[in-house]
């Protein structure tokens, strides 16, 4: 774990294993595999370099040292902005990967009070990591700010409800439209602190912990917001989710 320094900060989540992705993933991570010439998880550190974000922390499990190597210390982007790299091993710490809410924990001492969070397999190339909307979730009170998306073919149900004053539903009333959590949302280090989550900060005992129970517990306590994105959005989840991907026009 490196050292903190100033500004928005951001983490990237890479450390699964990508099970349903095999072969291709049998010895390359899932967030390096192509997408329009790049490595998937490359889309997002470059939106987050033109958002501003000082730093970004990036998880690692499954041939996480592939991760490091690819991208160092300092993601340089073609219009000027940079993007610092940190990163945070599960797997050479702890044996595997600690789920989202217990990679969160483990890399809160990099990630400040306010942060960006978004996973290192999603596609979503016209989203921004505004400065605006970092700004105005970090003046309000809400524990998380969520990013829904349309339900795709592979989670026709969706995940959560949206009033129609902003908070995101865990239990939406009856004819009630569902959507899909993106992946990307802000979120307090609060969140991830009693009473919410029982995991100490830095998470030294390795403790895994899935994201969606905190969620769900600050939901019923209106302490989540969310909006819906309408853009381009893939969930890079099978080879061919993949290969249409690459397939089609960038």
């Amino acid at each position: 774990m490196t050292q903190d320094v100033p500004g928005a900060r951001a983490m990237i989540l890479a450390a699964g294993r990508g099970e349903r992705m095999r072969p291709l993933t049998d010895h390359t991570p899932k967030p390096l595999l192509p997408v329009h010439g790049k490595p998937l998880m490359q889309w997002p550190l470059e939106a987050l370099a033109r958002g501003g974000v000082a730093r970004a922390v990036i998880n690692t499990a499954w041939l996480g040292e592939q991760i490091e190597q690819r991208f160092g210390e300092r993601l340089a982007c073609a219009d000027g902005s940079a993007l610092a790299l940190a990163y945070s091993h599960e797997g050479r710490d702890f044996g595997g990967a600690l789920e989202t809410a217990g990679g969160i924990a483990r890399a809160l001492p990099l990630l400040g009070d306010v942060f960006w969070v978004a996973a290192g397999d999603v596609y979503a190339p016209q989203f921004a990591f505004a400065p605006s909307a970092y700004q105005r979730f970090a003046a309000g009170r809400m524990l998380a700010h969520l990013w829904l998306v349309p339900n795709p073919a592979h989670n026709p149900k969706g995940d959560f409800g949206l009033s129609s004053e902003g908070l995101a539903l865990d239990d939406p009333p009856a004819g009630t439209p569902r959507h899909t959590f993106s992946t990307i949302g802000l979120y307090r280090a609060e969140l991830f602190a009693a009473p919410w989550c029982d995991i100490a900060r830095g998470n030294p005992q390795g403790r895994s912990a899935a994201l969606a129970p905190l969620l769900r517990a600050a939901m019923r306590a209106g302490r989540v917001s969310a909006e819906l994105y309408t853009g381009e959005w893939t969930d890079v989840g099978t080879p061919q989710r993949l290969a249409a991907l690459n397939d089609a026009a960038p």
